[in-house]
């Protein structure tokens, strides 16, 4: 009975050995195509919210303990993950691009870049990772909603159920107030950290 037990439990310890051999050649062979998958998704990202940029540089400052604490301080549940300087083709800065996720959304998180130029003036947003509902708050990544946050130059936007009457109003996508309030959010957050932290620093 003993030699029985021994004999299951070294094949099980050898399968699960042959197991995690295979699955970190599995890792291997794949890391690197995701990671250039991930890449270009999010220089893409980068790239339609800040289209005069010819390349985008990480910020050597940026710290998430303190992005965290300032969001907090502030009032927001949402995350600033990154922030990358955009730069012209001689290497000025024209301004930044902050990756935030908006944890308020009807569904979910939503992971959006927004590009912000050196006056404040927003540029406009662009979506990575979102999972609202399909004809509702899916609606966020369609012209008519995130247009009217391009060009605008204020120190925060707030959502409307009417036409907007003001440069900081954006209204809501019919039947999603939730996903616009998020949205909007997200934006206000990435705002805050601008003038916070990057404006003036150029």
């Amino acid at each position: 009975m003993n030699k029985k037990i021994v004999h299951d439990a070294l094949v099980l310890f050898a399968f699960t050995v042959v197991l995690g051999l295979i699955l970190g050649v599995v890792y291997g062979i794949t890391k690197d195509p995701i990671d250039q998958v991930n890449y270009e998704k999010t220089q893409s990202a980068y790239k339609q919210v800040f289209e005069d940029a010819d390349s985008f540089e990480e910020y050597a400052d940026f710290d998430t303990a303190a992005a965290e604490d300032l969001m907090a301080q502030n009032g927001y549940s949402d995350d600033i993950e990154a922030v990358n300087t955009a730069l012209d083709a001689s290497g000025n800065p024209l301004g930044y691009v902050l990756t935030v996720t908006a944890k308020d959304g009807s569904q979910g998180s939503i992971t959006f870049s927004v590009g912000i130029q050196n006056d404040g003036t927003v540029n406009g947003y662009s979506i990575t990772s979102i999972s609202e509902t399909p004809g509702l708050g899916m609606k966020a990544q369609e012209e008519p909603f995130y247009s009217q946050f391009e060009g605008k130059n204020v120190d925060s936007f707030t959502v409307v159920k009417s036409t907007p009457s003001a440069d900081n109003e954006i209204e809501a996508i019919s039947g999603s107030t939730i996903t616009s309030k998020a949205m909007a959010n997200g934006v206000n957050a990435c705002l805050t950290y601008f003038h916070s932290v990057l404006e003036g620093g150029n």
